[in-house]
């Protein structure tokens, strides 16, 4: 008796969701990071499009099942890598999107080959649900286990193998899928299995990586273009690939917004970039402070000016700017946070004779940590917190951040910075000065709104802020400051020529004095931001400027619709520099998933001899409900773990792992047991665990977050198994329904269901970006609760 290959699924479906984070990794080199919503799109895409094939195919592949899988896992196998190839090789640039009317068509062409591989993996998994719909629960489970391990394997890959030598790795694992198919299945001739096995060796040892060929705009490539240029060391994780660059020809002076009254240049540097972004500067250190006089004329340096001796948090540390910094203006201690381990090991290891072995100084530690993470369960108060310049200005003014989560700077995140000062003591941050002002004014306005939040009677009295040529410097005091604070204020930026933006009782004249702007923009913006009318301000203002929250926390999200509107109007006078990319790019590929989908899921079978076995409408909303539903809540929770993991990797890896895991488990028991409303039950108790998650883990993350990684991990894991396994019931327990009563409608079952993932994946970031994360676990357990109301007819017990 034929069965499933249960083997070849798992090891088929950790493929396919390994793939699918090498690519967002991939894709983070060669372009940019948010390009990860459209790749999750084209996954769900291939796999929707695989179910629509089943259906239309499905008589030959019933006849040559063994033959269809086999070649179906060797396809996956091979487009893996080609896909990619020929993605590179499509002249696709996100910077010309709106004005190049090729430029859509090339998306279109990306997004297609990019699903190529999806449709494969998507089509043998469709294939074991088609002819063996019976065991739709135990195909499930072992398809969901796999993908589970994938996505905790493929983490631990990227720490020793660099992202373009895993895409080689899976597709020799593809093939040994196949191989193991070959046995399972019992195929002939016997020799096949070896064959497979064979070229699965070959393709691990004796394949180059592929090539990696970065956006011309990106600052990396426009580096290496310069006279002199070269690569001295290049390193790769799961937080980024890390290039260092020397040029002695043309040598990198980084120093950003220094004063233009300087007399003296920075020592030899050395350009770190990741991801083909940056550079920041590594800084040649022999012990002698002298070199270092640059440091003091920066706008980051205004702290110093106010603390003696001052006890320091740098958050961020990289390369070591700030560190380096902080030494110069005599600190007493420096604690330095910094979450890539690659940075710390260059510092400290590789260069760390070029840096005079600073990570090693007596007075300055260094912590791999994520920055919230590491002040959330620090009992450290110190001085000064220095929130360093972590972004390039090229991608900042781009707006190539703006999808980009980031919980370093939320409302939330500056109440916890201002907790562990220490009385009198100052929280700093320095942003690029983008014209009209953007993310500075954001920045203002979720300080005051932190300030208010944490008991300040008059923010205005904790707050100044000065700006250079290309830097503003924002501080931000747990108490009022002083007559003879503002003078050093005023004094340290008089000397060095920096305008004067806001301290407490300024008047306008002193605004707008050296570095001239048409009008003192921040001025105007910190007074109106600090009166009775800043929420007509904000409301008014070109920009999205409101304050970012845990729950929202999408601090680089400037855009607005009537905004987009004028400036693309305004395109041929120079508008575009200020356009917001990233959330028309959003918005475009969930047109064009939606697009894609119906064309390429839906169409094919309304137009085939299909449509006569067009499901009903409660089966076709059910699939499509439970789909959209899953990938709104696994999205969402993984946002809200972050926070608690305190490391994006882990958060990303854990929940993702343990949504996939306990949904298998959840899928195995469902199809073990004959009980009545098991649908019912499972999604009722699934919204009242949502519901209480809600409710009581903010408080509960925040009193455990001092706990060990270790510990917090499996705390995680406990929290998301009952929801996951909740979660893991209905579609197997609908797909075990139809193959009963009606076989002939689980290829559409699986076309609906991965449509709806193909939405649902971008659909629920742009919800997110607009109704916060909250907002979309409600709409989950709404959607759920809907699929369970539509559902009832052909739910039965069978």
């Amino acid at each position: 008796m034929l069965r499933p290959p249960l083997i070849a699924i798992s090891i088929l479906s950790a493929c396919v969701l390994a793939y699918e984070v090498v690519l967002t990794r991939l894709f983070s080199i060669i372009l940019w990071h948010h390009f990860a919503y459209m790749i999750i799109s084209a996954a769900m895409l291939g796999y929707g499009a695989g179910g629509t094939a089943l259906t239309l195919l499905k008589e030959k592949f019933s006849r040559h099942y063994r033959t269809a899988y086999v070649l179906a896992a060797t396809a996956l196998a091979l487009l893996m890598p080609v896909s990619f190839i020929l993605a590179q090789k499509t002249p696709f640039s996100p910077l010309e999107l709106l004005w190049d009317p090729r430029q859509p068509v090339w998306l279109l062409a990306v997004y297609l080959l990019m699903m190529l591989p999806f449709f494969f993996g998507g089509l043998s998994i469709g294939l074991a649900f088609t002819l063996f719909g019976r065991q739709a629960s135990r195909i499930y489970a072992f398809d969901i286990f796999g993908a589970g391990v994938g996505s905790l394997g493929i983490i631990g890959i990227l720490f020793f193998l660099s992202p373009s030598r895993v895409l080689i790795v899976l597709a020799a694992l593809a093939l040994l899928a196949a191989a193991i198919a070959v046995m399972e299945l019992r195929m002939r001739p016997r020799w096949l299995a070896a064959a497979f096995l064979g070229l699965a060796a070959a393709g691990m040892t004796a394949t180059p990586d592929l090539p990696v060929n970065r956006s011309p705009y990106k600052d990396l490539s426009q580096a290496l273009e310069i006279l002199g240029s070269r690569v001295m060391e290049e390193r790769s994780g799961p937080l980024g690939q890390m290039t260092v660059v020397e040029n002695t020809h043309v040598p990198l002076r980084d120093a950003p917004g220094m004063s233009l009254n300087a007399t003296r240049e920075p020592p030899p540097q050395l350009g770190v970039f990741v991801d083909g972004n940056g550079p920041s500067a590594l800084t040649h250190f022999d012990g002698m402070l002298g070199p270092l006089d640059y440091l003091g004329q920066l706008t980051s340096a205004l702290p110093y000016q106010i603390l003696h001796q001052p006890r320091v948090l740098v958050l961020g540390a990289g390369a070591g700017s700030d560190v380096l910094q902080a030494l110069y203006h005599g600190s007493s201690a420096i604690d330095a946070v910094e979450l890539d381990g690659n940075f710390i090991d260059l510092v400290g290891g590789r260069f760390r004779d070029f840096a005079g072995n600073l990570y090693g100084l007596p007075n300055v530690k260094v912590y791999q940590a994520e920055a919230r993470g590491f002040v959330s369960t620090s009992r450290m108060h110190y001085d000064l917190i220095q929130v360093a310049l972590l972004d390039s200005f090229g991608t900042a003014s781009a707006g190539l951040y703006g999808l980009s989560e980031s919980y370093l700077y939320t409302v939330e995140a500056l109440q916890t910075y201002l907790n562990r000062l220490a009385p009198g003591g100052i929280l700093a941050f320095t942003r690029w000065l983008t014209l009209p002002p953007r993310d500075i004014l954001k920045l203002f306005a979720t300080a005051v709104f932190a300030l208010e939040r944490s008991g300040a009677a008059d923010p205005s009295m904790r707050v100044a802020m000065i700006r250079g040529w290309k830097t503003v410097t924002l501080l931000v005091k747990n108490d009022d400051f002083s007559h003879l604070e503002i003078a050093a204020i005023r004094e340290f930026s008089r000397t060095r020529s920096f305008d004067l933006a806001y301290y407490p009782g300024m008047p306008p004249e002193e605004a707008n004095r050296y570095n001239q702007l048409p009008q003192p923009y921040l001025f105007e913006g910190a007074l109106a931001l600090l009166g009775q009318q800043r929420q007509d301000f904000m409301d008014r203002y070109k920009f999205y400027i409101e304050p970012a929250t845990d729950d929202r926390p999408h601090f680089f999200r400037f855009f607005k619709w009537d905004t987009a509107r004028e400036l693309f109007s305004l395109r041929e006078q120079g508008g575009m520099p200020l356009f917001d990319w990233s959330y028309p790019l959003l918005a475009a590929t969930l047109l064009q998933a939606c697009a894609a989908s119906v064309l390429l899921i839906l169409l094919p079978l309304a137009l085939s001899r299909c449509r006569r076995t067009l499901p009903s409408a409660s089966v076709a909303s059910y699939f499509l409900a439970i789909g959209l539903a899953f990938m709104f809540m696994e999205i969402a929770f993984i946002q809200k773990f972050v926070l608690f993991l305190s490391h994006p990797l882990y958060a990303v890896s854990v929940v993702l792992c343990s949504f996939l895991v306990f949904s298998a488990a959840g899928s195995r028991l469902a199809g073990s047991r004959q009980a009545p409303n098991k649908v019912t039950w499972a999604i009722t108790a699934m919204a009242i665990l949502t519901l209480s998650y809600l409710i009581f883990l903010p408080g509960l993350f925040q009193s455990l977050i001092h706990l060990p990684d270790a510990v917090k991990i499996f705390i995680s894991i406990l929290l998301i198994a009952p929801l996951a396994s909740c979660m893991g019931v209905p579609f197997p327990s609908g797909m075990t329904c139809l193959a009963s009563a009606h076989p002939e409608s689980i290829p559409w079952a699986w076309a609906i269901n991965g449509f709806a993932s193909v939405v649902g994946a971008v659909l629920a970031t742009l919800l997110a970006i607009h109704l916060g994360f909250a907002a979309v676990i409600v709409l989950a357990v709404v959607i759920y609760a809907g699929a369970c109301a539509v559902g009832r007819g052909f739910l039965t017990v069978h």
